[in-house]
């Protein structure tokens, strides 16, 4: 094999998808930024213990890991960030009330979470801490639109729906893991005859909540559908209600529930969301409620955040317009590097043409070169 050849769905970024992507990073970092959100940037690596208890076994699946040499200790390559931040407001900001932070940073993993992914997102994220009311819900759910807004994202759908309703339903059901996740995978796929033989042992109220959940989908008339067919319970009551009043805030905006969904990772708790988009094949935001991420560590805070991936985000919108630059001489007169200084110091693109690549390509596109005359250096268009 080639030396040069990279693994499966790993790729180098080239020039102009580079600039794109930090392009869009830059804004989305904005725009949290514009929120009060505090920026962290956890390591890539840390010890497996740390990085994945209380995460649940997708996760585990998704990590590659090692052998630390100089401790000998298991040490995993993060997949997801959530539970690093959870980390870092536990242990080392150790704050009493609110406390807004975001990333954006590489995750690596195993294999492909979907159809021709990447196994090295760029993972971009918001959460808060600290507050269990809904108005914490609502204030991730507006940033994430807002960063897709930033982005310049069209047709955006948002679909909703509450770890806690299957949760309810499953109450009174002995499962094991194994058990469990045959269920939420049945769920997750809608596929009503596989989970009819899963449930058949099930108690009747529950085995016909979780079929009737395949079909419990679409607008706001789902709501009312589930109130009237699930199993009624305080969990499943305050669900409903929360979705209910989230959606409701949600203006201009098109919302739509899929109470079946279980798709990511294990530890949400409450609302959860994904974000859909027109020229988007899969959901290009998730995101909800995760109030039992943080026990692990020691300190189990409210918590409620979401996450993006910036390459796939990139390939889902237009490319923005370049910058267009001025071309210049290669010299090293002083009234000429003096020019040049004098335009980059103004935040303009400044290319110089090296002796003997006159005809060399021009990534940046200039429109304008440097040029003497007159006796001075002045700026004219191409």
């Amino acid at each position: 094999m080639s030396a040069w050849v990279l693994p499966d769905y790993i790729a180098d970024v080239l020039p102009s998808e580079a600039r794109h992507i930090e392009e869009l990073r830059r804004s989305l970092l904005d725009t949290a930024r514009g929120y009060g959100y505090e920026l962290v940037m956890p390591p890539l690596l840390e010890h497996l213990e740390s990085l994945l208890t209380g995460t649940g076994e997708a996760l585990d699946l998704q990590t590659f890991k090692l052998v630390d040499q100089l401790s000998g200790r298991m040490m995993g390559l993060r997949a997801d960030t959530t539970s690093q931040v959870a980390r870092i407001d536990a242990h080392l900001l150790n704050r009493s009330g609110v406390t807004r932070l975001c990333y954006c940073g590489p995750v690596l993993h195993t294999r492909p979470d979907r159809p021709h992914a990447t196994r090295e997102p760029l993972q971009f994220g918001a959460e808060i801490y600290g507050h269990a009311g809904l108005e914490a819900d609502l204030e991730i759910l507006l940033l994430s639109l807002d960063c897709l807004k930033a982005a310049q994202v069209q047709g955006v759908s948002v679909d909703m729906a509450d770890a806690r309703i299957v949760r309810s339903l499953l109450a009174d059901v002995p499962l094991d893991a194994a058990g469990s996740a045959r269920v939420h995978a049945a769920l997750a796929a809608k596929d009503a005859s596989e989970l009819a033989a899963l449930t058949k042992t099930f108690p009747a109220a529950s085995r016909e909540g979780l079929l009737a959940l395949v079909q419990l989908y679409g607008d706001e008339r789902v709501l009312i559908e589930a109130e009237k067919t699930l199993k009624p319970s305080p969990a499943l009551r305050e669900a409903l209600s929360n979705l209910k009043w989230l959606a409701n805030r949600l203006a201009g905006t098109h919302v739509t529930f899929d109470l079946a969904d279980l798709r990511g990772y294990a530890y949400y708790s409450g609302a959860r969301f994904a974000i859909y988009a027109q020229h988007a094949s899969a959901a290009l935001v998730r995101g909800g409620r995760y109030d039992e991420v943080g026990a692990v560590f020691g300190r189990n805070r409210p918590a409620v955040g979401f996450s993006l991936d910036v390459k796939q985000l990139v390939a889902a919108v237009a490319p923005r317009a370049l910058r267009a630059a001025i071309r210049a001489p290669w010299g090293d007169a002083p009234e000429l590097r003096a020019a040049i200084a004098a335009l980059r110091g103004r935040g303009e693109t400044v290319v110089c043409v090296l002796p003997g690549h006159e005809s060399g390509v021009d990534e940046f596109h200039c429109d304008r070169e440097l040029v003497h005359a007159a006796g001075q250096w002045i700026v004219q268009a191409i």
